[in-house]
């Protein structure tokens, strides 16, 4: 359930962030929907897509040295940390570096260019909606560095669990292409990328319902088969 008002961590007790909190308060039930349907619906498809983590994690290993999963710490609801459940796409160590992939980036792995390609990776995380510290539709789980970074406003979007998938994701799915010709990816993500992500992220607090989370969820299976969402489907 959403914690109340003064509970919040203090740095989420602004007058940016309230605005949002209001409209969540007044759908506490629609917020105890989502979690019964996380938990329904990720203990489900953890059952049925076993066959599926087994063949991955064994091409995974085949590929490369290091470990199946990649476990990078994140950040979720009201700031709390975490650590992600991902199926490992890049050589093991590949963190050290830049922290954002662009097209062709030398360090994914070929098993991970195709589990990339189809979402595969983002599977293990049904582990962490399981668990309670993600969703299905949310914004996407940021690193600590980059939240440190957030506009007052860009806080509310920790009023809810982090997503696996968000309507930003989807219009965003080809994030590493736009960032391909820039000289400083850091910089275009924190300045361009980031905060036009963010608008959509904040739309969906605003519109927040479980039937919107479907439609989101709708989109991203068709994302990921190929269909495009133009500008104008961005301006909904």
């Amino acid at each position: 359930m959403l914690r109340k008002w003064e509970d919040l961590p203090i740095e989420m007790q602004i007058p940016e962030v309230r605005q949002y909190y209001d409209i969540l308060n007044k759908r506490k039930f629609g917020i105890a929907l989502k979690r019964l349907f996380d938990i329904a619906l990720s203990g489900l498809l953890l059952v049925v897509l076993s066959p599926v983590f087994l063949i991955t994690a064994i091409a995974i290993k085949a590929d490369s040295k290091g470990p199946v999963f990649y476990r990078q710490v994140r950040v979720t609801r009201y700031g709390e940390k975490f650590r992600i459940f991902k199926f490992r796409s890049m050589v093991s160590g590949a963190d050290k570096g830049s922290q954002l992939t662009v097209s062709g980036d030398s360090r994914v792995t070929k098993t991970g260019a195709f589990i990339r390609k189809f979402k595969i990776d983002e599977l293990s995380q049904l582990i962490d909606v399981f668990r309670g510290k993600m969703t299905f539709v949310g914004t996407r789980p940021e690193v600590p560095k980059y939240v440190e970074k957030y506009t007052p406003e860009m806080l509310a979007t920790l009023l809810l669990p982090a997503g696996i998938t968000s309507e930003a994701s989807v219009y965003y799915k080809d994030e590493s292409r736009l960032l391909d010709a820039s000289t400083d990816t850091e910089k275009t993500y924190l300045e361009l990328v980031l905060p036009d992500k963010m608008k959509y992220n904040l739309r969906a607090i605003e519109k927040f319902s479980l039937l919107q989370d479907l439609k989101i969820l709708i989109m991203t299976a068709l994302a990921v088969f190929g269909k495009e969402f133009g500008n104008e489907e961005k301006k909904r």
